[in-house]
Parts: structure tokens; C-alpha cells; sequence
């Protein structure tokens, strides 16, 4: 039978492959409804993309420079996913406004409406620190 110390290391063990388990299903699931195909025949995935790729000649250097500042307080491991997301979302508003080219201020509103709710307030302090007036934004928040 199991006893003192080894007892306790396989049941933290146990308990740690589980917890592992758990959180990385959770994330492939999420990753796994992204990719799932909507009614339209294309996923959340394929939109992005395709928002992207339709506007990319609009994009200036400024704007891209712009994009990359606000999101460095996204951590390296997950940035190049949410600036993917957030180019997709500024891509779509442009395609929908017909814009002639990517603005600070389309960067900024899709910035803030790809943004989760719960992230609103390190995006605040992102534009406090590169003196950008949210006033003109406060609505979208």
C-alpha cells in the first residue's frame, strides 16, 4: 500500500496531469469552434483572413507601427494571434466604411471592438501612455 511522502506525490501528480489535461482541452476546444465552419460555409478563422488579405494595400506604415504598439502589453506568446484578430476586425469596419486607407482612428475603433471587455482597461492605459484622446471613444467601451 501506499504510504507517507509517495502517497502524497502521486496524488498531487494525479491531481496536476488533470488540471493539464483540462486547461489544454479548453484552449484546442475554443481554437477547434474558431475553425468550425459557420452557416456561410466559413469559420471566424477564415473571416479574419479574409478581412486581412482584402485590405492589406490600406495599411501604412504608421498605422502598422500603431497596431504593434498596442499590442505589446498582450503577452509574446499569444500577440501575433490578437494582432491577427485585431487586423481582421480593422479590416472588416474598413471594408464596410470603404475606406480609402487604414486611420489612427479606424486602428484605434477596431482595436477597442476586437478587444475582450475584460482587457479594456490595459487598452486605456496603452492609449494614456501614447496620449491618445479616448473621448471621441468612450461609446465603444
Amino acid at each position: 500500500m501506499l504510504e507517507g511522502w509517495f502517497l502524497y506525490f502521486i496524488l498531487f501528480w494525479v491531481v496536476f496531469l488533470v488540471a493539464s489535461f483540462a486547461i489544454g482541452g479548453f484552449f484546442m476546444f475554443r481554437k477547434f469552434l474558431k475553425r468550425f465552419p459557420k452557416e456561410d460555409g466559413k469559420s471566424d478563422l477564415d473571416w479574419e483572413e479574409h478581412y486581412v488579405n482584402e485590405t492589406i494595400h490600406l495599411w501604412g506604415d504608421d498605422e502598422k507601427n500603431m497596431l504593434n504598439e498596442l499590442v505589446t502589453p498582450v503577452p509574446e506568446l499569444f500577440r501575433d494571434v490578437a494582432k491577427q484578430k485585431i487586423a481582421g476586425k480593422i479590416g472588416e469596419m474598413a471594408l464596410n466604411e470603404r475606406a480609402e486607407a487604414i486611420t489612427q482612428e479606424l486602428v484605434i475603433k477596431g482595436y477597442i471592438l476586437a478587444t475582450p471587455k475584460r482587457d479594456h482597461k490595459f487598452l486605456r492605459k496603452k492609449l494614456d501612455e501614447m496620449r491618445i484622446e479616448v473621448t471621441p471613444y468612450e461609446h465603444l467601451f
